[in-house]
């Protein structure tokens, strides 16, 4: 029996039988719509100019429909208008994903301004030389920029159309988009004289724009980010200045956002990794430009203690290679060396206060033989490649001097200050998660720690042993309360953020050890030469080999409460090296890998730019993207990201929004508005 008191909550929002049955009417229409599309995408790891363009083009989805309608493509029986030439189409294409800038471009042109860099572009444009006025072209695309819109739209109802459109020109928009029978005299009259009208008012330009964003706005209906915005790339904040303007998408936490949520959250080793890790990959921009952190303390701090020191191994090409890095590689590898060393004090002092992780093995710089220039590390001794320590004091080798403690407190100050910095925390927890559960999906970053033999793996989370959904969901706790707790819980699941980025039965690393130190100070080629252990080597847990099973992706899909037979999982995390055979899909199709080289820094290794997989009203398709030139090309040129879809699962059926989780949650609507408008008509409460 439904709760009385729910239903009288209900009927402020519905005072009247006439306002329930409206509602109704609206939900049961809005099941028989189209799914929305939904797109997943991986590892970002910073790079904002591809990320921007893929949601700009939807991941190739706009061009498609520019072809649907401009083109060959067929879809649903509907015939296609020809028309176009390939050269249109991209020009078309241009002014879409970049109206504001492709714009200028135009009016430059035909105002006569001849700049070297587009002359020949636009001398080249037969579309541009067979229209000779600049209000010709803005009639040509506000026909052709509203037929696309309208493709778009067309899956979506009127009332969700009408709340994306800006409030200057919704009525505008909203009649050119919904016009009908073109064929029909009159109604192509009327049409005409509103395209008419926005260019003699001079409104051409604001309209294009307008609908060139609806257009990304609707191409995309749900984006879903399995993980690791940031590291390696510089643009991790531009991506989520980005996000914060997208209507509808969440985030599943990968290990790189852990380690810079823990650090902007208060984890004091965590912020001294994330300035070393920025430091490592010449990606000091994220902090300075992007978030105004002031790194001066640690450049000042570097100087005074390894003035003298050449700082040899800690030297990066990154520097010297990017012309938009000022300061000189010889200062960044005496910063890299002074947070590397502060980063493996708090480090230890933090494994030190967890015995419970059983992670004393990475507490390590007790093991250094001072006088020896040696470390043993499990039992064996390696040389070490660089013994100029002046800050480590052998007695107490984690303790932090003054002047080390001095630094952290006014990085952490600087942390704490920068608003957009904890603006974009804040946005990281509203908007995410540690798994995701969606319309069949369960999506993860990197893991479900496994045993050998498949089963799930029992650990300790903050005092409670889980496996399975059980340990993802109270790690999904302990991280909201590094956040939102207070007192001892609160610096407890702080500390446990270091254990996620590094922790052998963490769900976001899952590896033996983290080998930072060994990287760093133990040179892997002659300790192997020397027959000794390679320092270096760090063992992956089962779930990296075990998951390319499909009988156990079908027990962990059964293990969040999934069907085994349509259910898929998707993880990022682990780049899919295409250039030496490997494939995104594994486990007969039943898990995704759609870490594919987003990041430049892996693209080696992929031979690709990265994944997305599309889930559509039609069903799945995985597309494998090329490089991305640049924002200047594509603006001028039209160029766009080359992209080749590498598996199409249609479904034999138009997927609804009512075979979807949020058909579930309409149905779900319905039936206390049914019981409301019962009660309305019974007379069990009043309308109003």
């Amino acid at each position: 029996m439904t709760d009385e008191r729910y239903l009288r909550l209900l009927s402020e929002k519905f005072p009247n039988a006439q306002a329930v049955v409206t509602e109704l009417v609206n939900l049961r229409a809005i099941l028989s719509l189209p799914k929305g599309t939904e797109h997943f995408v991986s590892d970002l790891h910073g790079e904002s100019m591809a990320f921007i363009h893929m949601i700009k083009n939807a991941s190739g989805v706009v061009r498609k429909k520019v072809d649907e309608v401009y083109g060959d493509v067929q879809r649903d029986n509907v015939p296609c208008t020809k028309g176009l030439s390939e050269e249109e189409k991209r020009a078309l294409c241009a002014l879409i994903y970049y109206p504001d800038e492709r714009l200028e471009l135009i009016k430059k042109y035909y105002n006569g301004e001849k700049d070297e860099n587009y002359t020949e572009l636009f001398r080249l444009n037969s579309q541009i030389s067979n229209l000779p006025t600049l209000e010709e072209w803005y009639r040509r695309r506000l026909h052709q920029v509203v037929e696309i819109a309208r493709a778009v739209t067309v899956k979506y109802s009127r009332s969700k159309v009408r709340r994306l459109l800006p409030p200057d020109y919704a009525y505008i928009i909203s009649e050119l988009l919904h016009e009908s029978n073109l064929e029909q005299k009159d109604r192509q009259t009327y049409y005409n004289a509103i395209i008419d009208a926005i260019i003699e008012t001079g409104c051409a330009e604001q309209l294009i724009i307008a609908i060139s964003y609806l257009i990304h706005g609707l191409t995309i209906d749900t984006l879903h980010v399995v993980g690791d915005i940031f590291d390696r790339g510089s643009g991790a904040a531009k991506i989520l200045d980005v996000l914060s303007t997208v209507r509808d998408y969440d985030i599943q936490w990968g290990n790189h956002d852990i380690e810079w949520m823990g650090a902007m959250a208060g984890n004091m080793a965590l912020l001294a990794t994330v300035l070393r890790v920025s430091i490592r990959y010449a990606n000091i921009e994220t902090l300075e430009e992007g978030y105004g952190i002031n790194l001066l303390p640690l450049a000042n701090f570097a100087m005074t203690v390894y003035g003298d020191d050449p700082c040899t191994i800690w030297q990066t090409k990154d520097f010297d290679n990017n012309p938009r890095l000022t300061r000189s590689a010889q200062l960044m590898a005496k910063m890299h060396k002074a947070i590397s060393i502060i980063q493996f004090k708090l480090e230890g002092q933090t494994v030190r206060r967890h015995p419970e992780w059983h992670m004393d093995h990475r507490a390590l710089l007790d093991k250094i033989d001072f006088t020896k220039g040696t470390i043993t590390i499990d039992g064996v001794t390696y040389p070490m490649l660089d013994t100029n320590l002046p800050t480590i004091d052998p007695n107490d080798p984690y303790a932090l001097n003054q002047y080390e403690q001095d630094l952290m407190n006014q990085l952490w100050r600087s942390f704490r200050k920068s608003e957009k910095m904890q603006r974009h925390l804040r946005l990281l927890y509203e908007h995410g998660s540690l798994y995701l559960v969606r319309n069949g999906f369960l999506l993860y970053h990197a893991a479900i720690p496994l045993n050998a033999d498949g089963s799930f793996t029992e650990t300790d989370v903050c005092g409670k042993k889980v496996s399975g959904k059980a340990l993802m969901d109270r790690t999904d706790e302990i991280i909201r309360q590094a956040y939102y707790g207070v007192g001892k819980a609160k610096q407890n699941a702080l500390d446990y953020m270091l254990y996620l980025w590094e922790g052998e039965f963490s769900p976001l690393y899952n590896k033996d050890k983290m080998t930072t130190f060994e990287r760093y100070f133990i040179d892997k080629k002659s300790a192997i030469s020397s027959q000794l252990p390679d320092p270096h080597e760090e063992q992956k847990g089962a779930y990296f080999t075990l998951s390319d099973d499909e009988q156990v992706c079908r027990r962990i899909l059964e293990e969040f409460g999934l069907d085994p037979e349509t259910g898929r999982i998707i993880n990022g995390h682990v780049p899919v090296r295409t250039i030496k055979g490997e494939t995104p899909i594994r486990a007969n199709g039943k898990r995704f890998v759609i870490d594919g080289g987003f990041s430049k820094p892996y693209q080696e290794k992929t031979g690709i730019a990265g994944y997305t997989l599309i889930y559509n009203s039609h069903g799945i398709q995985l597309v494998e993207h090329e490089s991305f030139e640049s924002r200047e090309q594509a603006v001028l040129s039209g160029s766009d990201i080359h992209s080749r879809t590498l598996l199409q699962d249609f479904s034999n059926h138009r997927i609804r929004i009512k075979d979807t989780d949020k058909g579930k949650e309409l149905l779900e609507q319905i039936h206390y508005l049914e019981q409301l408008l019962a009660c309305y008509r019974n007379g069990s409460l009043r309308e109003r």
